[in-house]
């Protein structure tokens, strides 16, 4: 009897082959297009039977396809049902990805070494024009660049860098499609700007902006980078914490002109950073539009916006000076134009940046010896 027993084991575990498993599958049908799992190419060819067990892997487009969970529960149940209600199957079936997920927040960026947030207290202080030729004069330093516009109501930097024209196109790499960005003057460079309409108001709630902040920075192709600078939108808004919360901020350049209402702003944007659920560290000020300087009279200085107003609060707030930036018609000219004036490191204009981008570097290298790395901000509610 116990050898008749096993003879009848032995030939129930035989009628188990990848045959019958397939054509249970192919009574499951996929709800993205109606065709069965078999049909649609969705069952990996390796299926691995060991006696009574079986395992196998399902293929999905991506790892957030809505229907995974009811799709791999419906093929344990056809197997149960269509070839033997005693097979091992639940719990043995893996899902494959076409298109890798997106790596967690932790992770993102993690080729790049230092993350720079330009900031500004208000808008029309030259913000984004210090970001771009600060970008421009670290390549011209011999060092890997990426910026990235997240100004997403007012993006301007394909203007500044004459790439208004660009229009980035996604790869495959690693098994997740991703942005590449366009290199210009040394500088990888993605802006929201590059996939809207620029002759119109970009007309987006706050949760709408964020998410095409989040896909720049999680799906652009950046690479290993020495420095990768941020231009944030003016004030503070949901693009600030959004960035904070994303990204763990090596720490913060605040951009003023030197004039009262702009600095009470700078103040507040130096707040904002230090605040302790912030907590990002303030790398220094820049005082754009320091002095007025006309072409045929270089060496005659104008104090129109008022004299070293963000030399003054830097020191209140114990924050570094990094750099005064004259008011020069090239620096606007170079902006319109799209050649930052950086590029040009024998003119007045272009030497100042180029000594900002070094003091940079030296406040970089100061904070990251004397500090902690910084960590993704985790904002709670109280």
């Amino acid at each position: 009897m116990v050898h008749k027993e096993v003879n009848k084991n032995f030939l129930e575990i035989m009628t188990i082959y990848p045959k019958l498993i397939l054509n249970a599958l192919a009574n499951v049908r996929y709800p993205g297009t109606g065709k069965n799992l078999v049909e649609a190419g969705m069952v990996d060819d390796n299926i691995r039977i060991e006696g009574m067990k079986v395992s196998f892997s399902l293929i999905f487009d991506k790892p957030t396809d809505p229907f995974i969970k009811s799709v791999v529960k419906a093929a344990e149940t056809a197997i149960l049902t269509y070839v033997n209600k005693d097979v091992e199957i639940t719990g043995n079936i893996s899902v494959i990805t076409k298109q890798a997920p997106r790596p967690e927040a932790g992770e993102l960026l993690s080729g790049v070494k230092n993350i720079i947030g330009v900031s500004s207290g208000k808008g029309g202080v030259g913000k984004s024009t210090v970001a771009a030729n600060l970008a421009v004069a670290l390549a011209k330093l011999g060092y890997s660049v990426g910026l990235l516009d997240a100004d997403i109501f007012g993006p301007s930097m394909p203007k500044m860098f004459q790439v208004e024209d660009a229009r980035p196109y996604a790869e495959q790499i690693n098994g997740r499609d991703l942005i590449i960005p366009v290199e210009k003057y040394g500088v990888k460079l993605l802006s929201i700007g590059f996939f809207v309409d620029p002759d119109q108001a970009t007309l987006w709630r706050g949760g709408m902006a964020s998410n095409a902040l989040k896909q720049l920075i999680g799906d652009g192709n950046w690479g290993d980078l020495d420095y990768f600078l941020i231009d944030l939108p003016p004030g503070t808004s949901d693009i600030h914490l959004t960035i904070v919360q994303t990204l763990a901020l090596t720490g913060a350049i605040v951009v003023s002109t030197p004039q009262e209402v702009a600095l009470a702003d700078a103040r507040k944007g130096i707040n904002m950073f230090t605040n302790k659920k912030v907590n990002v560290p303030i790398l220094g000020m820049v005082e754009n539009m320091a002095w007025f300087t006309p072409a045929e009279l270089p060496e005659n200085k104008y104090y129109i916006f008022g004299k070293e107003g963000a030399k003054k609060l830097s020191e209140e707030m114990n924050v570094p000076l990094l750099g005064q930036i004259p008011l020069v018609q090239s620096i606007r000219e170079g902006g319109d134009e799209g050649k930052p004036v950086a590029l040009n490191e024998d003119s007045v204009t272009g030497l100042a940046f180029m000594r900002l981008a070094e003091r940079v570097v030296q406040q970089i290298d100061k904070r990251n010896a004397e500090m902690a790395p910084t960590k993704i901000v985790e904002l709670k509610k109280t």
